[in-house]
């Protein structure tokens, strides 16, 4: 039977969550400086309330519910798991407040979005929001896709040990570096540098393109925060439709594959070891994925004749499957034409790769690549072991980072994880097929929101039902943690009420 959890369990809790709380409000002053310096005073008062609520409610948890003592796992997993849910309740507020949302579920529903990294988006009138407002909507994906509980690692949270617990909890069981808060700050620093670097880049090819030297610096910002971070977003509706630009095509597929990468083959490659990006297991399953889905959708395209030559086959045909396997989900089409114009067959490529995902620790949703490929070797080894005689001792292993062998425990934890996402996959589609929507569609638009990666058939708006948006908003939650904190989360709320008395561990 489960233990109960303990009065002190629930105040250690609530005191970190105070913390992490305290630390969003802080982040307010992004936007917040945005609408100074661009003279939007209502947005300013808007961010400023929004940061004095948090600030304020952060303070308040700390102090009703003081604690000093580090997490225990069960602590420290629920903490991850509700934080990303305060997140999202606290980072709604300035946009419902912006007059750019219908209802405040809308508002939460793109702040979870965001948070997820996901970009479906439910916004009005997009092409003329507030420049700190589009701060704000791509900060949430630049924040989300580092982990909120990256930022508590770096700034706020004393402890090793409870800070491990989180940072588990946010579905990243690798340590770049010996130590876990290092690993943190690791992430940011190179996330930094990637941010000065990509920017640059995009706001020079704006500017080549003809957009004014403020406009083609804040639209580099944010569609690098949403591409380097696997988000989605972008300031305007047509997402890079907008730009009609190749070379911007090509920088945000840079950005959108620099993202899908694990976080730990980053720190190899900038220490000098160049040979693990070709023996990584990861890229390697990656690699091939992407290889044979676009083979596949390339068929498909080109069988419905959807585009007037081949270039434009493998144009539109690459960039959509990119954006896809990486879980960024920008756009160079609009989003109708992949039902209407795409074919069972392309379509069916783009739900695969959606499914699937990118890197494991990386900004990047989905099952994830490392997961793909241990079942691989492991179906191959099970064969090996029907086919070989009796006697025979078949050992495998995979190579990511260090040579790993592959044991049951390895393969069986791949598997829950996988299983997992299906199950939430097909949940989200019989939901939307309740509510009218064709299969297809709604499978495409399940597995978008689960694997966080924000593509759309033109399901997600604000006129859809509020169930499926509230079905939406926990497959996108669910997603982004990889279930273990939510499962942690929901066995202290039963045991809370049937556990047996005792000190949870």
């Amino acid at each position: 039977m489960l233990l109960r959890p303990t009065n002190e369990d629930l105040k250690t809790v609530a005191y970190y969550i105070g913390r992490l709380i305290v630390g969003l409000g802080i982040v307010f002053v992004i936007p917040l400086i945005t609408a100074l310096i661009f003279k939007e005073w209502d947005r300013a008062v808007d961010f400023t309330i929004s940061m004095l609520l948090s600030i304020f409610l952060g303070v308040l948890l700390q102090r009703l519910f003081p604690s000093h003592q580090d997490m225990n796992w069960s602590q420290g997993l629920a903490v991850t798991s509700i934080s990303w849910l305060v997140a999202m309740l606290l980072g709604a507020i300035p946009l419902m407040l912006s007059g750019h949302y219908l209802s405040y579920l809308d508002a939460c529903f793109d702040a979870m979005s965001g948070f997820a990294t996901t970009g479906l988006a439910l916004i009005q009138n997009l092409d003329h929001a507030a420049n700190s407002l589009n701060m704000w909507r791509h900060l949430m994906m630049f924040l989300g896709g580092q982990g909120i509980v990256v930022i508590a690692l770096t700034f706020l949270v004393r402890g090793t040990a409870g800070a491990y617990r989180m940072y588990v909890g946010e579905a990243r069981e690798e340590k770049v570096l010996p130590n876990v808060i290092q690993t943190a700050r690791f992430i940011w620093l190179i996330s930094l540098i990637y941010l000065a670097f990509g920017t640059l880049v995009l706001t020079i090819i704006g500017f080549l393109e003809g957009m004014p030297l403020i406009q083609a610096f804040l639209h580099g910002i944010w569609i690098f925060m949403a591409g380097f971070d696997t988000g989605g977003f972008a300031p305007m509706s047509q997402s890079i439709l907008y730009y009609h630009s190749f070379p911007y095509e090509i920088a945000t597929m840079v950005l959108m594959v620099l993202g899908t990468i694990n976080f730990s083959l980053h720190y190899a490659i900038w220490s000098g070891k160049f040979r693990e990006f070709f023996k990584n297991i990861e890229i390697r399953t990656l690699f091939v994925s992407m290889t044979t889905l676009f083979i596949i959708t390339l068929i498909g395209l080109t069988q419905l004749r959807v585009y007037p030559n081949w270039i434009a086959d493998f144009r539109k045909g690459f960039y959509q499957l990119i954006s896809a396997h990486s879980g960024t989900g920008f756009t160079t089409i609009y989003a109708p034409q992949f039902p209407t114009e795409w074919g069972y067959l392309a379509l069916l490529m783009i739900i695969f790769a959606m499914a699937f995902g990118g890197s494991a620790c990386s900004t990047a949703g989905g099952i994830k690549a490392l997961r793909i490929g241990i079942f691989c070797k492991a179906f191959l080894q099970d064969l090996k072991r029907i086919m070989f005689p009796g006697s025979a001792v078949i050992i495998a292993k995979i190579h990511h980072i260090k040579d790993i062998m592959l044991e049951d425990r390895l393969v069986r934890s791949a598997m829950v994880i996988l299983v997992s996402y299906i199950i939430v996959y097909f949940a989200g589609t019989i939901i939307g097929v309740y509510y009218g929507y064709p299969f297809c569609d709604a499978l495409f638009e399940s597995t978008s929101a689960a694997a966080n990666v924000g593509l759309s058939t033109g399901i997600t708006a604000p006129s859809m039902p509020t169930g499926l948006k509230i079905t939406y908003i926990i497959q996108m939650w669910m997603g982004r943690l990889e279930f273990m904190s939510i499962f942690i989360l929901l066995g202290l709320v039963i045991a809370r009420f049937t556990g047996a008395r005792g000190r949870s561990k």
